[in-house]
Parts: C-alpha cells; sequence; structure tokens
C-alpha cells in the first residue's frame, strides 16, 4: 500500500507540471522547486554499469525473442489457413522443414514462409550471441544461482529479474517488490467502506514480470510447495488466476533470498547443478564428457538420485497442502448502519 502510495504521488507531481494551463521553461522549473522545497519528489534509485549492461542486454534478448515469435505465428497461421494439420514434433528442426516444404500452399504463401524461415535463420546467431554474453556475466554473480534454487526458474528468468531489480537493499519490505513488478491488486475505498481489490495493476517492469508468470507455470508443473499454493488457487479462482498469484509469490520469495542472502529450503541440489552446468555450456565452457571426473551435475542423470529429490519436495508440497487445507475464507462483513436502514 505504501509503496502504490508513493506510485500515485509521483503521477500525480509528474501532472501538475504536464497539465499546467502556463506552461514555459522557468514556471516549470519554478514548480519543480517548490515541489522539491516541500519534499514530495521522490530519490530515483540510478543502476550501476553493470545493472545497465544487463538491462541493455536483457531489452535486445527480448525483441529478438519476440520477433522470432512473430516470426513463427506467421507460418502456423498460413497453415491453419489452408487446413493443414499441426505438425507433430518441432516444425522448425530439419525434418520439420521437410515436411513444412512439401505441403500443398499456393506458391505465393510458400515463398512468405521460406522468407520467413530465412529471418528465423539469420535470427538464431545473434539469439545464441546475446544468449553467451549473459550467460558470462551471470556465471560471475552468485545471486543467479541463488534465484535458480527456486522451482521453474532458470538462468534466464534469474538475469531478466536480477536486471530489473538491480540492489535489492532498495526494496524495505517484500511488497514494495510486488509493487515494483507490478504485481500487486487494484485497490479502491471510499470512507469507511471495505476496501475493494481489483485486478493486478501491470505497472513497473512488464518484462519481469512476464518472466516471473512464466516462472510460475514451470513451478506448477514440478513437485513442491510452490506447485501446492498454485493447485489450491486453481480450485477456487482458475489457472490464471493462479499463476499471476503465484508469480506474486515467487517475488516475494526472491525478496527473501536475496535479502538474507539464502537459498530455498527446498532446492533440488541435482537440479540446482545441472541448471548451472546448462548455464556453462552456453557460456562457451568446454564438455566434460568422456572426462575422468565428472561434475556434480551428472547427479541429476542417475535415475535413482533424481527420483529421491523429487520424493522429498513432494514431501513438502503434501504438508503445505495438510497445513492450508483447514483454512476457510473470511465471511464477508455485514454492512450496518445508514446503509442498511436505507435499503430496509
Amino acid at each position: 500500500m505504501q509503496c502504490s502510495q508513493a506510485l500515485d504521488e509521483e503521477g500525480y507531481n509528474e501532472r501538475v507540471v504536464a497539465e499546467a494551463k502556463v506552461k514555459t521553461d522557468k514556471i516549470d522549473a519554478r514548480v519543480l522547486a517548490q515541489l522539491y522545497a516541500a519534499g514530495f519528489l521522490p530519490e530515483v534509485w540510478m543502476p550501476d554499469e553493470a545493472t545497465e549492461l544487463r538491462r541493455r542486454l536483457v531489452a535486445q534478448r527480448a525483441q529478438i525473442v519476440a520477433h522470432m515469435t512473430r516470426l513463427t505465428n506467421r507460418i502456423h497461421a498460413v497453415l491453419h489457413a489452408n487446413l493443414i494439420p499441426r505438425y507433430e514434433g518441432k516444425l522448425f528442426a530439419k525434418t520439420g522443414r521437410v515436411w513444412l516444404d512439401a505441403q500443398p500452399v499456393p506458391a505465393d504463401q510458400k515463398l512468405s514462409i521460406r522468407r520467413h524461415l530465412d529471418e528465423l535463420d539469420r535470427l538464431a546467431p545473434d539469439l545464441a550471441a546475446l544468449d553467451r554474453t549473459l550467460a558470462e556475466t551471470a556465471l560471475e554473480d552468485d545471486r543467479v544461482r541463488r534465484l535458480m534454487t527456486i522451482g521453474g526458474v532458470n538462468a534466464t528468468v534469474a538475469v531478466s529479474v536480477l536486471a530489473a531489480i538491480g540492489d535489492i537493499q532498495r526494496f524495505a519490505a517484500p511488497h514494495k517488490l510486488v509493487a515494483y513488478f507490478g504485481l500487486d491488486p487494484k485497490v479502491r475505498q471510499s470512507g469507511d467502506r471495505p476496501a475493494q481489490h481489483g485486478r493486478i495493476r501491470k505497472q513497473g517492469r512488464a518484462h519481469a514480470r512476464a518472466m516471473l508468470v512464466e516462472a510460475a507455470w514451470a513451478a506448477a508443473a514440478t513437485p513442491g510447495p510452490l506447485r501446492a499454493f498454485f493447485l489450491r488457487l486453481k480450485d477456487k479462482r482458475g489457472q490464471q488466476v493462479a499463476a499471476v498469484a503465484t508469480a506474486r509469490k515467487m517475488a516475494v520469495l526472491i525478496w527473501h533470498l536475496l535479502s538474507k542472502q539464502e537459498d530455498y529450503a527446498w532446492a533440488r541440489p541435482a537440479l540446482v547443478e545441472a541448471k548451472r552446468r546448462q548455464l556453462e555450456l552456453k557460456a562457451g565452457q568446454p564438455s566434460r564428457r568422456g572426462g575422468n571426473k565428472p561434475g556434480p551435475a551428472r547427479d541429476y542423470s542417475i535415475k535413482a538420485i533424481r527420483e529421491k529429490e523429487r520424493a522429498w519436495v513432494e514431501q513438502a508440497e503434501k504438508a503445505y497442502a495438510r497445513f492450508v487445507s483447514a483454512w476457510s475464507e473470511r465471511p464477508k462483513a455485514r454492512r450496518t448502519g445508514a446503509a442498511t436502514e436505507e435499503r430496509r
């Protein structure tokens, strides 16, 4: 609430200057000086050079991924328009492209598909180069490994979220980080009436918010307390609301992990090492296959260890489900006084 109120005050201060009837540089400067003297201008945190670099790289990667997604959607749209059944497999792999070239579509649309494929091939090296640069910077940051201990959070999500956060110390409480991502609900209240909570505000770091929602969907598919939280809300409010609520829960969890410099309590060690090894390979480090001394990521490929870790976090999931099973929603407060008398 305090963070939302600060954002509202900041928006009001901007409107004071932008919507003035008489607007000159001198008048604007005078108004800004008065607001600053009265303490109505909030301080703005300026990111350091490393954070700025990471934000630029994340933004460039997001633009390339969005463009590649548009190209793939256009190809799917051509197939759908010609009533061609969906290909079972990887459409843009070698076998999928052979199948795609053999489909009976008009000549002009077939040329359009080839142009889209050529554009995808052109963008693929650029995306790989950005991923390698981001992986190199991520290996030097212990916070990335700490966030990857959360189920559903991979290196891409961790780097994107850290690029948006910068310094976690500038967020005094978890709800401030939630509001920064725009995952807090809208609140409307008048007088002494109960507050009405609406949908999330969707103000703030949109890309980081999308990454957290994507991680929430991944966490919902893996065993652990986060999946139990998702399933509990899914039965009451639907899966879309549950995914956003899980993303909010993950934002709170991220604040605690970064502020207290602790790993996630229900982390799966072998899975975390496998994530880190994938990050090392993406950064260009050599493969260790055939070596005499296997690395810690090898444990994840051993079925017994992998199943043991899954059983452990499944126990945590069941414990959470039992803990919240007795919870019940608070009944809505009945209105009393003049409002009730008018109804009668």
